[in-house]
Protein backbone atom coordinates (compact mmCIF):
# COMPACT_ATOMS: atom_id res chain seq x y z
CA UNK A 1 0.00 0.00 0.00
CA UNK A 2 3.05 2.44 1.09
CA UNK A 3 4.95 1.33 -1.75
CA UNK A 4 1.75 2.43 -4.35
CA UNK A 5 1.78 5.64 -2.53
CA UNK A 6 5.29 6.11 -3.43
CA UNK A 7 5.08 4.59 -6.62
CA UNK A 8 2.07 7.03 -7.60
CA UNK A 9 3.74 10.11 -6.20
CA UNK A 10 7.22 9.22 -8.16
CA UNK A 11 5.72 8.44 -11.42
CA UNK A 12 3.88 11.93 -10.55
CA UNK A 13 7.22 14.07 -9.76
CA UNK A 14 9.13 11.90 -12.86
CA UNK A 15 6.26 12.96 -15.24
CA UNK A 16 6.43 16.53 -14.06
CA UNK A 17 9.88 17.16 -14.34
CA UNK A 18 10.08 15.35 -17.77
CA UNK A 19 7.00 17.11 -18.84
CA UNK A 20 8.89 20.88 -17.72
CA UNK A 21 12.03 20.22 -19.68
CA UNK A 22 10.37 19.22 -22.81
CA UNK A 23 7.12 21.91 -22.80
CA UNK A 24 9.19 24.74 -23.82
CA UNK A 25 11.38 22.85 -26.82
CA UNK A 26 8.74 20.06 -27.84
CA UNK A 27 9.80 18.88 -31.31
CA UNK A 28 8.38 15.05 -30.43
CA UNK A 29 4.87 15.28 -29.07
CA UNK A 30 4.73 11.33 -28.12
CA UNK A 31 8.27 12.00 -25.78
CA UNK A 32 5.44 15.27 -24.29
CA UNK A 33 2.45 12.63 -24.42
CA UNK A 34 4.12 9.82 -22.74
CA UNK A 35 4.83 11.66 -19.61
CA UNK A 36 1.75 13.24 -19.54
CA UNK A 37 0.34 9.80 -19.60
CA UNK A 38 2.49 9.18 -17.01
CA UNK A 39 1.46 12.13 -14.79
CA UNK A 40 -1.96 11.13 -14.96
CA UNK A 41 -1.37 7.45 -13.91
CA UNK A 42 0.31 8.80 -11.07
CA UNK A 43 -2.28 11.11 -9.90
CA UNK A 44 -4.67 8.04 -10.59
CA UNK A 45 -2.45 5.79 -7.96
CA UNK A 46 -2.50 8.41 -5.73
CA UNK A 47 -6.36 8.61 -5.51
CA UNK A 48 -6.79 5.21 -5.51
CA UNK A 49 -4.51 5.13 -2.59
CA UNK A 50 -6.95 7.40 -1.02
CA UNK A 51 -9.87 5.05 -1.41
CA UNK A 52 -8.78 2.19 -0.78
CA UNK A 53 -6.69 2.61 2.35
CA UNK A 54 -7.30 0.05 4.62
CA UNK A 55 -4.02 -0.31 6.15
CA UNK A 56 -4.05 2.22 9.48
CA UNK A 57 -6.64 4.15 8.18
CA UNK A 58 -6.54 5.77 10.86
CA UNK A 59 -3.04 6.22 11.72
CA UNK A 60 -1.96 10.23 11.32
CA UNK A 61 0.60 9.38 9.07
CA UNK A 62 -1.17 7.73 6.99
CA UNK A 63 -4.00 10.30 6.11
CA UNK A 64 -1.79 12.65 6.54
CA UNK A 65 0.84 11.38 3.53
CA UNK A 66 -1.99 10.74 1.61
CA UNK A 67 -3.47 14.07 1.57
CA UNK A 68 0.08 15.53 1.06
CA UNK A 69 0.53 13.46 -1.72
CA UNK A 70 -2.93 14.12 -3.15
CA UNK A 71 -2.45 17.83 -2.75
CA UNK A 72 1.58 17.96 -4.36
CA UNK A 73 -0.10 16.09 -7.36
CA UNK A 74 -2.65 18.42 -7.63
CA UNK A 75 -0.47 21.02 -7.68
CA UNK A 76 2.36 19.79 -10.33
CA UNK A 77 -1.01 18.85 -12.60
CA UNK A 78 -2.01 22.44 -12.26
CA UNK A 79 1.44 23.88 -12.99
CA UNK A 80 1.83 21.16 -16.04
CA UNK A 81 -1.30 22.62 -16.73
CA UNK A 82 -0.60 26.42 -16.80
CA UNK A 83 2.82 25.85 -18.64
CA UNK A 84 0.90 23.94 -21.78
CA UNK A 85 -1.31 26.44 -21.79
CA UNK A 86 1.22 28.78 -22.04
CA UNK A 87 2.94 27.53 -24.59
CA UNK A 88 0.00 25.73 -26.70
CA UNK A 89 -2.37 28.64 -25.99
CA UNK A 90 -5.49 28.92 -23.22
CA UNK A 91 -7.53 26.09 -23.31
CA UNK A 92 -5.06 23.66 -24.33
CA UNK A 93 -4.66 21.48 -21.05
CA UNK A 94 -8.65 21.76 -20.73
CA UNK A 95 -9.27 20.47 -24.08
CA UNK A 96 -6.61 17.59 -23.19
CA UNK A 97 -8.64 16.64 -20.01
CA UNK A 98 -11.60 17.09 -21.82
CA UNK A 99 -10.62 14.57 -24.78
CA UNK A 100 -9.16 12.01 -22.32
CA UNK A 101 -12.85 12.15 -20.38
CA UNK A 102 -14.48 11.45 -23.47
CA UNK A 103 -12.17 8.63 -24.76
CA UNK A 104 -12.54 7.01 -21.21
CA UNK A 105 -16.30 7.24 -21.60
CA UNK A 106 -16.10 5.94 -25.36
CA UNK A 107 -14.08 2.87 -23.65
CA UNK A 108 -16.67 2.10 -20.66
CA UNK A 109 -19.40 2.45 -23.34
CA UNK A 110 -17.34 -0.21 -25.61
CA UNK A 111 -17.03 -2.45 -22.65
CA UNK A 112 -20.66 -1.88 -21.34
CA UNK A 113 -21.68 -2.96 -25.40
CA UNK A 114 -19.19 -6.13 -25.37
CA UNK A 115 -20.86 -7.37 -21.75
CA UNK A 116 -24.39 -6.80 -22.88
CA UNK A 117 -23.65 -8.58 -26.09
CA UNK A 118 -21.89 -11.29 -24.22
CA UNK A 119 -24.61 -12.11 -22.23
CA UNK A 120 -26.97 -11.31 -24.93
CA UNK A 121 -25.42 -14.50 -26.94
CA UNK A 122 -25.21 -16.14 -23.64
CA UNK A 123 -29.11 -16.39 -22.84
CA UNK A 124 -29.09 -17.33 -26.79
CA UNK A 125 -27.34 -19.92 -26.13
CA UNK A 126 -28.71 -20.92 -23.07
CA UNK A 127 -32.43 -20.62 -25.14
CA UNK A 128 -31.13 -22.91 -28.44
CA UNK A 129 -29.57 -25.42 -25.54
CA UNK A 130 -33.18 -25.77 -23.94
CA UNK A 131 -34.78 -25.98 -27.33
CA UNK A 132 -32.78 -28.23 -28.46
CA UNK A 133 -33.72 -30.31 -25.17
CA UNK A 134 -37.16 -30.06 -26.03
CA UNK A 135 -36.97 -31.62 -29.48
CA UNK A 136 -34.79 -34.62 -28.27
CA UNK A 137 -37.00 -35.15 -25.48
CA UNK A 138 -39.80 -35.05 -27.99
CA UNK A 139 -38.26 -37.27 -30.76
CA UNK A 140 -37.59 -39.73 -27.78
CA UNK A 141 -41.10 -39.84 -26.65
CA UNK A 142 -42.06 -40.06 -30.50
CA UNK A 143 -39.88 -42.96 -30.78
CA UNK A 144 -41.10 -44.66 -27.84
CA UNK A 145 -44.39 -44.51 -28.31
CA UNK A 146 -44.36 -45.95 -32.04
CA UNK A 147 -42.32 -48.72 -30.88
CA UNK A 148 -44.48 -49.09 -27.82
CA UNK A 149 -47.78 -48.95 -30.80
CA UNK A 150 -45.40 -50.96 -33.37
CA UNK A 151 -45.11 -53.90 -30.35
CA UNK A 152 -48.51 -53.55 -29.12
CA UNK A 153 -50.03 -54.13 -32.74
CA UNK A 154 -47.61 -56.78 -33.35
CA UNK A 155 -48.68 -58.87 -30.10
CA UNK A 156 -52.18 -58.14 -31.06
CA UNK A 157 -52.17 -60.14 -33.90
Amino acid sequence: MIGEVLAGIALVNSAHKQIKQLVNNVSDISGLAKHIDQLFEGEKQIQKNRIDANNSVLSIKNVAEETINAKLAQEKMQEIATMVNMRFGPGTWQGIINERARRIQEQKEIEREAMLKRRREQQQLAENIKTMGIVVMSLVAFVVLATGLFLFNSHSR
